[in-house]
């Protein structure tokens, strides 16, 4: 199984940026999708986005469209979520995930990272 490790979170003033990477321990195979979800304690895992890997189609929810932008990341196996103009309701533990079906839907994914907090103040 995949080991998906994230980084890249932080604390931002609202309108700034946080770029998240996600890094798969081995080759990432081009029918693959790596996604990122975001989960606010207390609520369900909520999809943020999804990019296939060979063919680089996108999958955004309505709430980051225009905003955050998901693609290859800088290094070989690795994934990267640019977020632009964050707002205080982007605040959320972010786990990135690897499935095989562009899907927003939590249990299509296979294998998670271990989550990465982004905190957007005020």
């Amino acid at each position: 199984q995949a080991q998906l490790v994230g980084s890249g979170g932080g604390l931002v003033q609202a309108g700034g940026s946080l770029r998240l990477s996600c890094s798969a321990p081995g080759r990432i195979f081009s029918s693959a999708v790596m996604a990122w979800f975001r989960q606010v304690q207390g609520k369900e895992r909520e999809f943020v986005a999804a990019f296939r890997w060979g063919v680089g189609r996108t999958l955004y929810a309505d709430s980051v469209k225009g905003r955050f932008t998901i693609s290859r990341g800088d290094t070989a196996n690795t994934a990267s979520l640019q977020m632009n103009d964050l707002k205080p309701e982007d605040t959320a533990v972010y786990y990135c995930a690897i499935g095989v079906d562009l899907s927003s839907v939590p249990s299509q994914y296979r294998d998670w990272g271990q989550g990465t907090q982004v905190t957007v103040s005020s």
